[in-house]
């Protein structure tokens, strides 16, 4: 971030540490993440896959949505880089993609989850 000097000091920590603070690109990046996961369905099949690889049509039946339906969510995470495929003769198979992005929200769902479901 620029340095910019703000027009008062009032002593507060955001004003001493000005330089830390992430560029706007940043946060944008954090924001369409956000929108890719806005989704409940694509969320659910993001989790699934960063459990398992697994095709269409067994994700399908996990998330009792139409195959259409299913590959479209696929489409925008894999457009993401949240997921890759593989082709194995007339099937794909899709997982969790091996990246820092992908674990880190693996990791917040689950996380996040706890809220709506939590241990004894």
């Amino acid at each position: 971030m620029p340095q910019n000097k703000l027009p008062h000091d009032h002593g507060q920590p955001m004003e001493r540490e000005l330089e830390h603070v992430p560029g706007v690109e940043a946060f944008q990046t954090v924001s369409d993440i956000f929108k890719q996961l806005g989704d409940g369905s694509r969320i659910r099949i993001f989790w699934l896959l960063c459990h398992c690889e697994e095709c269409v049509i067994n994700i399908s039946a996990w998330v009792e949505m139409s195959s259409p339906a299913v590959s479209h969510h696929l489409r925008q995470l894999k457009a993401g880089g949240l997921i890759v495929s593989r082709r194995e003769g007339k099937e794909v198979y899709y997982k969790a993609a091996d990246t820092r992005r992908a674990q880190l929200l693996h990791h917040m769902i689950e996380k996040l989850m706890e809220i709506t479901c939590p241990t004894a």
